[in-house]
């Protein structure tokens, strides 16, 4: 991954960060939430979608929505991210990277009645890198950016029970069979297995380690809507080996390849 320092419309910093080798680019805040390792990981394990539909939720400057639609061109895709300003630099990513056609952002909150109604049971995939911090559970950085892309927080009048209730939520958007992927931390996982009882099934995951030894720092996870197919461990995935560079699957991914949670 590359970045350029720039000043976009005279706003606000912004870094235009290269990925999969240049073949995508994306503008983002040079301080704040940024998206990098946890973004070409959760795109590349994508299941292959065909022809069809998929919803980033919570989806940043649009990340990891057009890795999904640079790696399956047969795809249109919906980018859900609450945040104006974050919006707007996805929209400018999105034409950037000539997906327009493919893609749409919609500036809205998960949590919306309204907003779920409109979405509600139709997506053959939906993927998301959720916050990973509960308020009022967790440190808050000072950076409201940085803030609001960690710490989950519902609207006024949500009742949560943490973890759990983006899971619920993000599962609505979901067509009959359709899939949900998501990246978190290892100790969320059973709040995020409590949610997903009765709602999903074939449930995959996939631990991620920064090195060999190490205690995993990530779980990819993946399931299907209505499938009563027993849960499944995938074999363990090493980001870096010795000196700090990246593994030869890890360097693989990071150039486009694909990483199956089978």
């Amino acid at each position: 991954m590359g970045e350029v320092g720039q000043n976009l419309g005279g706003a606000a910093n912004i870094t235009l960060t290269a990925l999969l080798d240049g073949r995508l680019s994306v503008y983002q805040p040079c301080v704040g939430h940024k998206a990098g390792t946890d973004a070409v990981l959760l795109a590349a394990a994508a299941p292959d979608l065909g022809q069809g539909t998929f919803v980033d939720v919570g989806s940043g400057v649009g990340t990891v929505g057009l890795l999904v639609a640079l790696r399956q061109p047969g795809t249109t895709g919906l980018l859900l991210e609450r945040d104006p300003v974050v919006a707007d630099l996805a929209r400018r990513n999105v034409a950037l990277n000539n997906m327009s056609v493919r893609l749409r952002v919609l500036e809205a909150d998960l949590f919306d009645g309204a907003t779920r109604g409109t979405l509600r049971d139709k997506a053959d995939l939906v993927i998301t890198n959720p916050p990973f911090f509960l308020a009022g559970r967790s440190r808050v950085s000072p950076h409201s950016g940085k803030a609001a892309a960690h710490v989950l927080d519902a609207g006024p009048g949500e009742q949560h029970d943490g973890h759990g209730h983006w899971l619920r939520a993000t599962i609505s958007l979901l067509g009959p069979h359709g899939r949900l992927l998501m990246i978190h931390r290892p100790e969320a996982l059973p709040q995020l297995l409590a949610a997903a009882t009765g709602r999903l099934g074939e449930i995959r995951i996939m631990p991620i380690h920064a090195r060999t030894g190490d205690p995993a720092i990530r779980i990819l996870m993946m399931g299907t809507r209505g499938s009563r197919a027993p849960l499944t461990i995938a074999d363990r995935f090493v980001l870096h080996g010795e000196g700090g560079s990246f593994t030869p699957a890890a360097a693989a991914v990071h150039c486009g390849e694909p990483l199956s949670l089978m």
